[in-house]
């Protein structure tokens, strides 16, 4: 008997295809001048994350909805803050959470699409 060479099996990419709950994690982009400077200098993007969010749930939602590697998330949790209204009236400040995701070198995502 004379043995056949094994077929090398194919390794197929599949894409991941993003569910909604991880479309409902990642509520905005945070666009201030330090996260555009970040975005264009260091490709970091500043997103507001979902309060129970964390940073295996970020990296795999961030992936699977824009379709880009993601190499490291950082996890900034602000807290709500009491303020005065016209000197007057109370009121507050909601606090967030924010996450700063870097994408792969030569990787992008554009937010602001024309």
């Amino acid at each position: 008997m004379s043995k056949r060479p094994r077929k090398k099996a194919e390794q197929v990419v599949q894409v991941k295809k993003a569910t909604i709950e991880q479309y409902n994690l990642l509520l905005r982009p945070v666009i201030t001048e330090k996260s555009m400077a970040l975005m264009q200098d260091q490709n970091k993007v500043t997103m507001e994350v979902h309060k129970t969010a964390n940073k295996e749930s970020v990296k795999d939602a961030f992936e699977a909805v824009f379709g880009v590697t993601v190499t490291d998330v950082k996890i900034i949790n602000t807290n709500a803050k009491k303020t005065r209204r016209g000197g007057r009236y109370f009121g507050t400040i909601p606090g967030v959470k924010k996450a700063v995701i870097t994408v792969a070198e030569g990787q992008a995502i554009d937010l602001f699409k024309e």
